[in-house]
């Protein structure tokens, strides 16, 4: 059942989505109304819970539910999957796609292949501080304070440099 995503409790379970472009505008309303109806039926072995989403920085669908009384089952995550995936279809982008790691620059949000992370650290593009999205977080409070991060504080400081690392 849908609840404002303010009002889950800290230790509600997120589901981090990445697109590989902004939305726009009116592909914001639909991605609220689709997920705002799905959100509102979302149910574990035909249970409701209580589960919400928000959209940030027009670019990440952070899907939560509260599993304070009930686990989200390999089937409701599956049904978000498939919403998701529609949404995907509908909309011509992809929010699947982990090859790609976002940094967040003064001119928004860049997208940065893996292949590429080497190269952006070592010619500057890049260092030891530029905040990137860790979207591996699990929990709404992980999302409300380790979500955006400098890149030393994640996976990422592997491929840092030792030189760009000690420079920053």
């Amino acid at each position: 059942m849908f609840v404002p995503f303010e009002s889950l409790p800290p230790t509600s379970r997120v589901w981090i989505f990445q697109a590989d472009r902004p939305f726009a505008k009116e592909e914001r309303a639909d991605i609220d109304r689709r997920l705002r109806a799905f959100t509102e039926e979302w149910s574990v072995h035909g249970m409701p819970f209580d589960t919400s989403f928000t959209v940030k920085f027009d670019q990440f669908v952070i899907l939560a539910a509260d599993e304070t009384d009930q686990m989200a089952s390999g089937c409701s995550i599956d049904s978000s999957v498939r919403t998701l995936k529609d949404l995907e279809a509908s909309l011509g982008l992809s929010l699947f796609e982990r090859h790609q790691v976002a940094f967040q620059t003064k001119e928004g949000i860049h997208l940065v292949p893996v292949s590429q992370l080497k190269e952006k650290f070592s010619d500057g593009t890049l260092s030891a501080d530029t905040l990137t999205f860790n979207n591996l977080v699990a929990t709404k409070v992980d999302l409300e304070q380790r979500w955006i991060v400098p890149a030393a504080e994640t996976w990422l400081k592997r491929y840092i440099p030792d030189t760009v690392a000690k420079v920053s």
